[in-house]
């Protein structure tokens, strides 16, 4: 059965979006409002974990949305020190505090590593939106750290799936896609994400197989591709055209309530 649609929910997006927009960061607007609705429409409790802050622009687009409807606080776990995005020694935090500060009592702020939190996290997660370590490893860690708290009927979101890393994907197509206990999933811009629903994912079996088809081509193009590298060449044309075939295009909440209900 469909979600219900919050009556105001079209006007909380647009105005969640434009506190988020002049944050600077990589989450595009479809991207943001993907996760505003994630935050506003997920049909389970447990709070919404952000592993990977930088300056706070997804902090704030989840936070801006869950404030509004009452639903948690923004768990935002980040040491703040990434090496590729910032110079050796410096530092996101001072940005990221400044940026949050309007909705700073809906976030609680962990300055630490994920693998530093993970081994106390106790706490049910309805959204765990991964978007740190993009290496395999990397990614694989903040998966199987935190997945075993995340509720059913609560979705898995990794961002840069569909950039030049190999971490998002290959876990998102090999943890993911693979295993019966997911539901519904998909892609929106460079998200990937996916509903854990154990008593009846089995049902999505050929979905899933079906989106792992197009989403596979990519795994051997960005294997050992990190710290920021790029690819280059024919290399690089091969992953851009596998890419132009998996279905990345923004979703309604409408859509998206079918797809979660």
């Amino acid at each position: 059965m469909p979600l219900a649609l919050p009556a105001d929910l079209d006007r909380t997006l647009h105005a969640a979006w434009r506190a988020t927009a002049p944050i600077p960061g990589f989450l595009t607007e479809p991207e943001a409002r993907l996760l505003g609705a994630f935050a506003a429409l997920i049909p389970a409790s447990g709070s919404i974990v952000e592993i990977g802050s930088f300056k706070g622009r997804s902090t704030t687009m989840l936070a801006t949305v869950a404030a509004h409807y009452g639903s948690g606080k923004v768990i935002a776990i980040d040491p703040h020190n990434s090496p590729v995005l910032l110079q050796q020694g410096s530092t996101s935090f001072d940005d990221f505090q400044r940026n949050i500060a309007p909705v700073a009592p809906h976030v609680e702020v962990h300055r630490a590593t994920s693998a530093a939190v993970a081994p106390t996290w106790n706490c049910p997660i309805r959204l765990l939106w991964i978007d740190g370590d993009h290496s395999y490893a990397g990614a694989k860690s903040d998966l199987d750290g935190f997945l075993p708290h995340l509720v059913p009927g609560g979705v898995v979101a990794f961002h840069d799936a569909l950039h030049e890393f190999e971490g998002p994907i290959r876990v998102f197509v090999e943890d993911v896609l693979a295993s019966p206990r997911f539901a519904a999933a998909g892609f929106v811009g460079s998200i990937a994400w996916a509903q854990l629903r154990p008593a009846d994912g089995a049902r999505f079996n050929e979905q899933r197989a079906a989106l792992a088809r197009i989403a596979r081509p990519l795994l051997p193009l960005v294997a050992n591709l990190q710290d920021g590298r790029k690819l280059r060449g024919l290399r690089k044309l091969r992953f851009k055209l596998a890419r132009a075939r998996i279905p990345r295009r923004a979703i309604s909440p409408a859509t998206l309530a079918n797809l979660l209900g």
